[in-house]
């Protein structure tokens, strides 16, 4: 009998890769933007990992998960007035950003713990 868990695994985080890289290359100036305004060293660290992850011809996905992991947290940990004050004084708005990428971050996220 073929053993094929192993090729779906590998197949399911490629996916999960190859998702998170879309994302990355349709919004990631949104979410570049974002980050940097919430002003968190952590966060700007996370996203140059995860944008240098993709630098690569093989994107190591261990790298991409622990990236959108620190990411979330991040986008998690602001309240709400924080955000609305923000948006405020940077003219944009920087609470439905938070939601949105948060939402989406975390839903590429599920698709790395379940295949991981």
């Amino acid at each position: 009998m073929l053993n094929t868990i192993a090729c779906d695994f590998d197949q399911a985080r490629y996916d999960a890769t190859f998702d998170a890289q879309k994302y990355l290359r349709q919004h990631g100036a949104s979410l570049c933007d974002l980050i940097d305004a919430l002003d968190d060293a952590d966060g700007i660290d996370a996203f140059c990992d995860l944008n240098s992850a993709f630098g690569t011809a093989f994107p190591d996905a261990a790298t991409i998960e622990t990236a959108q992991r620190e990411i979330n947290r991040i986008l998690e940990d602001q309240a709400p007035s924080s955000l609305d004050r923000l948006g405020r004084e940077r003219n944009f708005y920087a609470a439905d950003a938070a939601r949105r990428h948060g939402d989406r971050v975390s839903e590429l996220l599920t698709r790395f713990r379940i295949v991981g």
